[in-house]
C-alpha cells in the first residue's frame, strides 16, 4: 500500500511539473510577443491552471518572469540598448520596497489580494489597449510627451541625471517593487509607461531597460519569498524553464507576429483573467 500511495504521489508530482513548464512555456511566448506587460498573465495561468491562491502562485510567477526577463534584458545589453545606470537605480529601489509587499500579502486574506490583482490586472491592460489604438491611429505609441525629467545628453548618449530625474525614477522603482512583492508582477507594465513620460527614450530601449529591471527585481523578490519559505520550488522550477523555453522559441516569431492587434488581444485576454480571477475571489 505504501509503495502504490508513493507511486501515485510521484505521478501526481509529474504531472505538476508538466502542467508548469507547459504554463510556463505560454508565459515565455507571450512575453516575447508582447512586450515586458505580458508576464502579468503568469500568477492568472497558475491560479487557474495549478491551483494555487494568489499568495502561493506570486513568487512562482515573479520566478518565471524574472528569467524570462533575464534572457530578453542581456539580448537587449548585446544590441546596446538597455539604460544600465537607470535600471541598476530603478531595480535598487524596487528590491528595497519588495519586502514590504511581500508582508502585506502574507497579511492580506485571499480574496482581497485577488480583487486588488484583477484590478491592477484591468488597469494595465487598459494602457495595453490605449497604446495599441494609438499605433492603429498612427499617433505615437506613448502619446505625447509632455513631462521628461530625464533626457538623453546628445554628446555623451546617456541620461543626464538631476534631482527630479532621479525622483522620479525612485517612485517608479517604489511603486514597480511594491507590486512585485505583493502580486508576483513583474512591473512592466509600470515602468514602460513611466519611462515613456519621464525619457525621450526611443521604445526599444525602454522596453530592454525594463526588462533588465524586472530581472533585477524579480530577482530581490525570489530571494525574500526564499528566506520566508514561502518559495514552491516544485511548481516554481519546471514553469520558470518553460518560460525560458517559450520565450527563446517564440522570440524569432515576434517580428513576424507582434502588433498593435496581437497586443488588443491580449489586452482583451488580460481583462478576461481579470474578471474570472475577481468573481473566484468573490465567491470564495
Amino acid at each position: 500500500m505504501a509503495g502504490a500511495a508513493a507511486t501515485c504521489r510521484r505521478r501526481e508530482a509529474i504531472v505538476i511539473e508538466v502542467l508548469g513548464a507547459a504554463l510556463g512555456a505560454v508565459i515565455g511566448a507571450v512575453l516575447a510577443l508582447t512586450g515586458a506587460g505580458g508576464g502579468i498573465l503568469a500568477v492568472p495561468l497558475l491560479v487557474f491552471g495549478l491551483g494555487l491562491n494568489v499568495v502561493e502562485a506570486a513568487p512562482v510567477g515573479l520566478l518565471a518572469v524574472g528569467l524570462a526577463a533575464s534572457v530578453g534584458a542581456l539580448l537587449g545589453l548585446r544590441q546596446g540598448l538597455v539604460r544600465y545606470r537607470a535600471a541598476l537605480f530603478i531595480a535598487l529601489i524596487g528590491i528595497c520596497a519588495t519586502p514590504l509587499g511581500l508582508m502585506l500579502a502574507h497579511r492580506l486574506p485571499n480574496a482581497p489580494l485577488a480583487l486588488v490583482f484583477a484590478a491592477v490586472l484591468i488597469h494595465a491592460c487598459l494602457r495595453i489597449w490605449r497604446k495599441a489604438a494609438r499605433e492603429l491611429r498612427g499617433e505615437p505609441p506613448c502619446g505625447e510627451r509632455l513631462i521628461m525629467p530625464c533626457v538623453l545628453n546628445p554628446l555623451q548618449g546617456r541620461l543626464r541625471w538631476t534631482l527630479p530625474c532621479a525622483r522620479a525614477l525612485a517612485v517608479t522603482g517604489g511603486v514597480a517593487g511594491l507590486l512585485s512583492g505583493l502580486l508576483g508582477v513583474g512591473g512592466g507594465f509600470v515602468i514602460i509607461p513611466a519611462l515613456s513620460r519621464y525619457t525621450n527614450l526611443e521604445m526599444k530601449s525602454i522596453v530592454a531597460t525594463s526588462l533588465a529591471v524586472i530581472a533585477l527585481v524579480a530577482c530581490g523578490s525570489v530571494v525574500s519569498a526564499s528566506v520566508a519559505g514561502v518559495m514552491h520550488w516544485q511548481v516554481g522550477a519546471p514553469f520558470a524553464v518553460g518560460a525560458v523555453m517559450g520565450l527563446l522559441l517564440a522570440h524569432p516569431l515576434a517580428g513576424k507576429l507582434a502588433g498593435p492587434r496581437l497586443q488588443q488581444v491580449f489586452a482583451l485576454v488580460g481583462i478576461g483573467a481579470a474578471l474570472l480571477l475577481a468573481s473566484k475571489g468573490l465567491l470564495g
